[in-house]
């Protein structure tokens, strides 16, 4: 049968293996991500904003002295939060995935896997 191309039963068991084993792992890191708290803020530090490694939004803080800022100045820091815990997020999930898989290409919804 080695013949026609197909691999042998060993290398078949061992992929089988390697996959249910990824499939462990990579639920412990949803959970992982679940309660991860991911801080980002503005340049400025007068905005600060929490998401989950899953990317979940989990909390604002404003600093009282952004009061005195225009409404656009406001808006800009809000935005510079929400982009840098973004941003934090999507690279710690891709290093954990990459951990995970070892560096194995699965081409997963979300993760462009050309950005790393």
């Amino acid at each position: 049968m080695a013949g026609f191309g197909l691999p042998n039963f060993g290398q078949l068991t061992e992929a089988f293996k390697k996959a249910k084993e990824i499939q462990q792992n990579a639920q412990k890191l949803q959970d992982e991500l679940e309660s991860m708290e991911i801080e980002g803020k503005s340049d400025d530090e007068m905005i600060k904003v929490w998401i989950s490694g899953n990317q979940v939004p989990l909390k604002v803080e404003v600093n009282e002295k952004i009061s005195n800022s225009s409404k656009e100045e406001i808006e800009k820091n809000i935005l510079e939060a929400i982009k840098n815990a973004h941003e934090t997020s999507t690279s710690t999930m891709k290093e954990r995935m990459n951990d995970l898989t070892g560096g194995l290409n699965l081409n997963l919804p979300g993760l462009d896997n050309n950005d790393s």
